[in-house]
């Protein structure tokens, strides 16, 4: 008898991944690859280079800048930090955020999984938080399902902090690895310090879920909009033109300032709407990489 986990991972692999291999054509190998530990060798610095691998002792006595070069390994660990919070729990299943979450979590650990990989997690509520240790392996993607599946908390406990979520992924990810935050970034706490601190050390890919609604708000007329996180109420004529460039202007706004806060960080960041077709998210996300990579 198979189980819900091992029926919403066949469904995947049937409806995404096996798309995705005719796409990607081991793209997302080239894109995320596993950096070694393993000191090879010295060079002149290039315009191109990562600054985190210059030896700075060697530059100073040469007086001209030199980064070390290690050994790549073929395996990567990939870490998926999953924010589980209310505000990630907007919108109507098969299009609500936390549908998107699950669908990119599954897939993801899928993909890595299949090519020998090991996968870790970090599921974050306020309320509940589960870490789960790197392994690969199809049992262990369907144990990571199996969590992210599982019934959340109820609302409670006041605004997401995103920065502890954060500090706890870099708490258990020791080893230099291939981090997935994937979250709508609503929330509270320096979020944008601690992903900065974080990108210090691995490599981060931030993916940003959000709902059109969120973006674009339809005249509904009279309606009463509910704070996810808090539980705060607030009656809303949506059809008020004064209402509705008021409200353009915030969401354009803080949309600036989440890629700013991106950019400083100098992570990759992705945004997917629930509306989007999640190959075509995949695709994009990996060749977008790729490009930042080079």
């Amino acid at each position: 008898m198979t189980t819900a986990p091992d029926r919403l991972l066949r469904r995947l692999e049937w409806r995404i991944l096996r798309r995705l291999d005719g796409r990607l054509q081991g793209a997302y190998r080239t894109a995320f690859r596993g950096t070694g530990i393993d000191f090879d060798s010295l060079r002149e610095y290039l315009p191109d280079d990562d600054v985190r691998h210059i030896d700075w002792n060697v530059t100073a006595r040469l007086d001209q800048a030199h980064v070390r070069q290690y050994t790549e390994d073929r395996e990567l660990t990939a870490w998926l930090v999953l924010d589980q919070s209310a505000s990630m729990r907007f919108g109507e299943t098969p299009q609500g955020k936390d549908s998107m979450l699950t669908d990119l979590a599954v897939c993801l650990a899928r993909l890595f999984s299949r090519g020998g990989n090991r996968v870790g997690a970090i599921l974050y509520d306020n309320r509940r938080q589960w870490v789960v240790p790197p392994r690969t392996g199809r049992d262990h993607v369907l144990r990571l399902t199996d969590l992210v599946t599982a019934p959340t908390p109820e609302r409670g406990g006041g605004s997401t902090d995103l920065g502890a979520m954060l500090r706890l992924a870099a708490r258990n990810a020791r080893r230099r690895s291939l981090l997935f935050v994937v979250s709508d970034f609503i929330g509270e706490g320096d979020w944008a310090g601690e992903l900065t601190r974080l990108a210090l050390r691995h490599e981060v890919v931030a993916i940003r879920v959000v709902h059109p609604v969120e973006l674009d708000l339809p005249d509904l007329g009279l309606v009463l909009v509910e704070d996810a996180e808090t539980g705060e109420q607030v009656l809303a004529d949506t059809g008020d033109p004064l209402f509705r460039e008021r409200l353009r202007a915030e969401v354009s706004a803080r949309e600036a300032a989440v890629d700013a806060a991106m950019a400083r960080a100098g992570v990759a960041a992705h945004r997917v709407r629930t509306d989007e077709d999640l190959v075509e998210a995949l695709v994009a996300m990996v060749r977008r990489t790729r490009r930042v990579r080079r």
